[in-house]
């Protein structure tokens, strides 16, 4: 895109409502935080955020496989560092009528009224992404409204050179999103299904969502074990044309992931996670707090060893839950071996375990 037409498309989404600074409503467009792992083997059994923070892989009944990584191949010379990649490992054409595949984001019902969506000024949706893959394909993209059962999609094509897809759905003024932490809008990328979800006629304008219309025209990522998909640079604003990725500091990004997934992990063995006492002889609790403020009240899980350490020396933990929470701190509990150290300060950190990590989720 030449800086004249660069400019003529921020300066249109102006006059529509959009366009300056923070006009990206999609959060890790550019795919660089990946708090939970880089790379994931054999994805398919079920639906979960697996490598790229705040992109979700939503994916049911089928018996297609694959790899999930964070690759190095980029589009030339626009300042990215990272795609997402997806390898077919194991393929899947007998294709059963509910499979679903679908790469997706959930966005907060508050972060999108800037849309004005469901009134008289109602502003359409500017939709930009880079992909490629190992041979020409065409997939669905599409954004549905959760709050009120709406739904707009439109096909795009994938060559094995890196192209910018730019899609302008249109101004919606049926359906107001509600203006809470709830989801609101998805965006959809359908990259496999079952005949429940085709057979009827893709809705390039805003309709009732309906199954049988949702992924018509789209091709099956999972038709051969050659089949790569990488994508990276994608962005959602105000406006009747999408501009130019809107490129931000990695502290910025990473901060808005952790408000819905915050991860300690141990870098060596031993090390620390949170201070707090012996509140019984085999019993510590601690506090964590949470930087950022989370989304909700979070989830917690644990994997791995950990000990608690008092002034005696270290105590094997085992049993380690969430005994109250707040979208701010986080109490946890765990059972110790028993040394006769209640009241003592003590703190829980890795054991002889360097991949030993606590997580906190307040995904939507």
């Amino acid at each position: 895109m030449s800086k004249a037409a660069e400019l003529a498309n921020l300066i249109g989404n102006i006059n529509a409502g959009g366009g300056g600074v923070n006009r990206n409503v999609l959060i890790n467009g550019a795919t660089n935080v990946c708090q939970r792992s880089t790379s994931v083997t054999g994805i398919g059994a079920s639906a979960s955020y697996f490598t790229a923070d705040r992109w979700k892989f939503q994916v049911a009944n089928t018996a297609g496989r694959f790899t999930a990584t964070q690759d190095s191949s980029v589009p030339t010379g626009k300042g990215f560092a990272n795609s997402i990649k997806f390898a077919c490992t194991t393929a899947d054409t007998s294709i059963a009528s509910t499979e679903q595949f679908i790469f997706q984001q959930k966005l907060e019902g508050q972060n999108l009224q800037g849309f004005a969506k469901g009134t008289s000024e109602a502003k359409p949706f500017a939709l930009s992404f880079y992909v490629k893959g190992n041979a020409s394909a065409t997939y669905v993209v599409a954004l549905y409204d959760e709050d009120n059962g709406r739904y707009v999609g439109k096909t795009f094509s994938v060559t094995t050179d890196w192209t910018r897809v730019e899609i302008t759905f249109p101004a919606d003024t049926t359906g107001a999103l509600d203006d809470d932490n709830a989801s609101s809008l998805e965006l959809w990328i359908w990259l496999h299904c079952g005949s429940t979800y085709k057979g009827g006629t893709l809705p390039l304008t805003w309709a009732s969502y309906s199954n049988s219309n949702a992924a018509e025209g789209g091709d099956s990522f999972f038709d051969s074990t050659d089949r790569t998909f990488f994508i990276t640079g994608l962005q959602l604003e105000v406006g009747q044309n999408p501009t130019e990725f809107e490129h931000e500091p990695v502290e910025r990004t990473l901060a808005k992931c952790q408000r819905y997934y915050q991860r300690w992990q141990a870098n060596t063995n031993y090390d620390s996670a949170c201070t707090g006492s012996m509140y019984a002889d085999t019993t510590w609790l601690g506090d964590f707090r949470l930087a950022p403020e989370m989304r909700a009240e979070p989830t917690f899980g644990a994997d791995g060893t950990f000990k608690v350490n008092a002034s005696g020396g270290d105590m094997n933990a085992s049993s380690i839950v969430l005994n109250r929470a707040t979208p701010q701190i986080m109490q946890i509990q765990c059972t110790t071996t028993d040394a006769n150290r209640i009241g003592q300060a003590a703190f829980l950190r890795a054991g002889a375990d360097s991949d030993a990590f606590l997580e906190f989720s307040a995904e939507l």
